[in-house]
């Protein structure tokens, strides 16, 4: 019988909770920034946060090569003075609606630099090959 369970688990799928990791692991940031009083910049942050590690595991496979990581640092660099130019509306919009935005901005531009990065990384470790 036991094998009999065994073998209906094994041809099931297992649940990926990627999405409830990164929530688990952003959740103090946002925390943080509610005991500062700023919950909407806390908000975003974790929002563009989240999206940035979304597109780190999507590209997860390169993590092995260096310009993988030293691809990651150079975009999350460009993202400290973002913080301090960004002017945050005080507004009755919701802020989902601006940083939603920013979020699907970041999470393009760091899926196409580790694509431009892996193009052009990858046709000079054939060329030395």
């Amino acid at each position: 019988m036991a094998d009999d369970e065994q073998s209906q688990t094994e041809g099931k799928i297992q649940a990926d909770w990627t999405g409830t990791k990164i929530g688990v692991l952003l959740l103090p940031v946002f925390l943080f920034f509610v005991y500062l009083g700023k919950a909407e910049i806390g908000f975003t942050i974790m929002l563009v946060l989240g999206l940035a590690i979304l597109a780190i595991k999507l590209r997860w496979k390169l993590r092995r090569h260096a310009w993988f990581w030293a691809t990651i640092a150079l975009v999350l660099t460009l993202h400290i003075p973002l913080l301090f130019i960004v002017h945050w509306p005080n507004t009755k919009i919701p802020t989902i609606a601006f940083s939603m935005p920013l979020g699907v901005a970041d999470f393009l531009l760091i899926s196409g630099a580790l694509s431009l990065a892996e193009k052009w990384f990858s046709n000079s470790d054939e060329e030395d090959a």
